[in-house]
């Protein structure tokens, strides 16, 4: 099999993971990434794309505030900006493929580029994963459960989809709150590694949050907005 060409890709450094198929809105402030969103505008709108990569060390906003990132990533694809009168955007963008850091420009002005690989999605195992979309499936939904036992909500549970590579998506996107999980996740080899992880972090997840609501449980305080 050829190896996937290598591309040059503005990066967008932040202190998250984004999944392919998840929704990341942003609001953009930093003269240099409004930069990049009018460069992005100028385009064709297939080639409307960017990088999303966590940052390892560092911090997402301040002229000097990335160190070092993670080495992969994930294509963002630009659907819908909203441009504000003193020059900041409202943006909306849709995760669209993983790809590997090979290098990082950081002489480009005003933002980074990085030289980047597209990664492609291998099933793995085949004899195992229908096993594990069902178990994860599962897992997913006890999760869900245990979460809105400890909001004290009553809501309804939602359709999973059984397509393995869909399902390993999206709970990734949305049932892992440690950035470092959710590197290891995006960088997995294939999609059954992928789904074992999730069904072990799941599991961890719903018996701690069973644990809570055995005992009187302090309020749940919510994460921060990743805004820029």
């Amino acid at each position: 099999m050829a190896d996937s060409p290598v591309l040059s890709l503005p990066l967008f450094p932040l202190g998250t993971v984004l999944f392919p198929g998840a929704v990341l809105p942003l609001h953009v402030f930093e003269e240099r990434y409004r930069v990049l969103v009018r460069d992005l505008v100028a385009l064709p709108e297939p080639a409307r794309r960017f990088g999303v990569v966590a940052i390892r060390e560092g911090r997402d906003v301040g002229a000097d505030g990335v160190r070092s990132l993670h080495g992969h990533g994930c294509f963002a694809q630009l659907r819908r900006v909203e441009p504000y009168a003193d020059g900041r955007y409202d943006i909306v963008t849709v995760g669209a493929g993983r790809f590997r850091l090979d290098a990082v420009d950081g002489d480009s002005a005003p933002y980074l580029r990085g030289a980047v690989t597209p990664l492609p999605d291998y099933l793995g195992d085949a004899d195992t994963v229908g096993q594990l979309v069902m178990e994860v499936r599962a897992a997913f939904l006890g999760y869900l459960r245990a979460m809105a036992s400890v909001q004290g909500l009553s809501v309804p549970m939602p359709e999973l989809p059984d397509e393995p590579l869909l399902l390993s998506y999206l709970v990734a996107a949305t049932a892992v709150p440690d950035l470092t999980e959710a590197q290891h996740l995006l960088g997995a080899d294939d999609t059954t590694s992928r789904l074992q992880s999730e069904l072990a972090l799941l599991r961890r997840e719903a018996s701690l949050l069973r644990t809570l609501t055995a005992a009187p449980a302090p309020d749940l305080a919510r994460g921060p907005v990743n805004l820029n």
